[in-house]
């Protein structure tokens, strides 16, 4: 079992076969789920921008530049 110890400021340095094992290194982000009281799951919050590639659907019609730019303008209440 691996250990860590909590400094003044709150930081923790993750034992770096732990980091291995989860493909985390220096910057990356990690989320800490609860999953009972008292107890955290930590998990790397990083993915790669392909991942999220058809997480939203593409429109059923195509909107020109001009259309985005007089919906702006409506929603700004500056209708020419």
């Amino acid at each position: 079992m691996s250990k860590a110890t909590i400094t003044s400021k709150g930081q923790i340095i993750i034992p770096e076969d732990i980091r291995h094992r989860l493909g985390i290194d220096a910057g990356d982000r990690i989320e800490f789920l609860e999953i009972e009281p008292g107890v955290f799951k930590f998990i790397p919050a990083t993915a790669e921008v392909t991942e999220l590639k058809g997480i939203v659907s593409k429109p059923k019609h195509p909107v020109t530049i001009e259309q985005m730019n007089k919906a702006v303008r409506k929603r700004a209440g500056k209708e020419h």
